[in-house]
């Protein structure tokens, strides 16, 4: 169905017509100019990311299901960051022609998949028109007491560096994605010379072969996946860390900074010592890193350490810690000490596996740092 054919408002009531809502301090949800939401007792915690076709994702190799579970999970992640809890959600889509009302129906569903794991009432967004592509807009809201509330500046010296799960994986998932999908196009690009050369004295016979092989590569490529499943995984379908939230607080440890890892680790904890006013020792041997994560990066030639360092979204949680937590820390399940706090004038590094210092540099995502 054209969603020209339902509207912009006919579009909202079909994508948001059974939604129910979860928490009490949804007042009023879609509908109206405007949500009503009700804090009384507690800090509102707030975070916006905007996703650009071309430039935060691929439709070649996302579908919109998958796409609308990202997106979401990507701002449930920064509220967990920040050790509050997600409550509500607004969503706001620009899209182009191409696109039809089954494709948002898709879109909605991930996006509700996401929001329903963690108990996320969707309360608003927009829609408009784009000339260029799709472009989502996505705003969570959430909650933390006061004295619960984690930011990027509260590490000290002698603080103990963890993080959740595993890093680099989705970094390794989005190059074998790339690199599938050079193959894929390259099989085309290969059929058009054909196609391009046999024009001037084809046959309509010759011609009508090559461009139903063009069909039949499209319809039956299958991209070599096998045995690289959780990379996929960890690319396509991330998760927000609000369970080592909940198992911190079962070990009754407060972190004293944290963010969620994003745009990569050398990035995110220079982030933590800038703010902090510290320096750090992140030690590469501690790096939690996955089989199949070593094994792609071999496969590719590349150094694994350096795709942890800077591979980004991986959405797992960075946070510092007292140092006489070390034993509570040691009986949270995914979780790994990775290095230390230190005075800011012993600057920032990696001690390397030969035990070598290196300085750290950023050299995670950066959508508008200039190649």
């Amino acid at each position: 169905m054209e969603i020209a054919k339902l509207g912009e408002f006919g579009l909202i009531d079909r994508l948001t017509k059974d939604i129910e809502i979860k928490n009490t301090s949804t007042h009023r949800g879609v509908g109206d100019d405007c949500a009503v939401l009700g804090y009384p007792e507690t800090e509102v915690l707030v975070t916006t990311d905007m996703l650009m076709e071309g430039v935060h994702f691929d439709l070649t190799y996302i579908d919109l299901q998958h796409l609308g579970y990202k997106s979401a999970m990507v701002n449930i992640s920064d509220i967990f960051a920040m050790n509050g809890t997600p409550r509500q959600m607004t969503v706001s889509l620009a899209l182009s022609k191409r696109f039809n009302v089954e494709d948002l129906e898709l879109f909605y569903s991930g996006l509700r998949m996401a929001c329903d794991r963690w108990n996320i009432d969707i309360v608003g967004g927009d829609t408009t028109s784009s000339l260029t592509g799709l472009a989502i807009s996505i705003t969570c809201i959430g909650e933390a007491r006061k004295e619960d509330i984690v930011y990027r500046s509260g590490a000290h010296d002698t603080d103990l560096v963890c993080v959740s799960g595993d890093l680099g994986a989705a970094y390794m998932g989005l190059q074998l994605l790339e690199r599938e999908k050079i193959v894929y196009y390259q099989q085309i690009d290969d059929l058009n010379k054909k196609i391009k050369e046999a024009k001037a004295d084809g046959t309509y016979e010759q011609k009508r072969e090559m461009f139903n092989q063009q069909w039949n590569i499209v319809k039956d490529f299958q991209p070599e996946f096998s045995g690289k499943e959780y990379l996929l995984q960890r690319q396509l379908k991330p998760e927000a860390r609000g369970d080592i939230i909940e198992n911190l607080k079962e070990a009754n440890i407060q972190p004293t900074a944290m963010m969620d890892i994003s745009d990569g680790l050398s990035s995110e904890i220079l982030h933590i010592c800038k703010q902090s006013k510290t320096g750090c020792r992140i030690y590469e041997k501690n790096i939690p890193i996955d089989y199949q994560t070593a094994v792609m990066a071999e496969e590719l030639n590349m150094n694994v350490t350096t795709c942890a360092l800077n591979g980004g979204e991986d959405y797992e949680l960075l946070f510092t810690i007292p140092i006489g937590d070390y034993e509570k820390i040691q009986e949270v399940e995914g979780v790994k000490v990775i290095g230390h706090i230190t005075k800011p004038e012993l600057g920032t590094m990696l001690v390397t596996r030969d035990d070598q210092e290196m300085e750290l540099t950023a050299q995670g995502w950066n959508p508008l740092k200039s190649k």
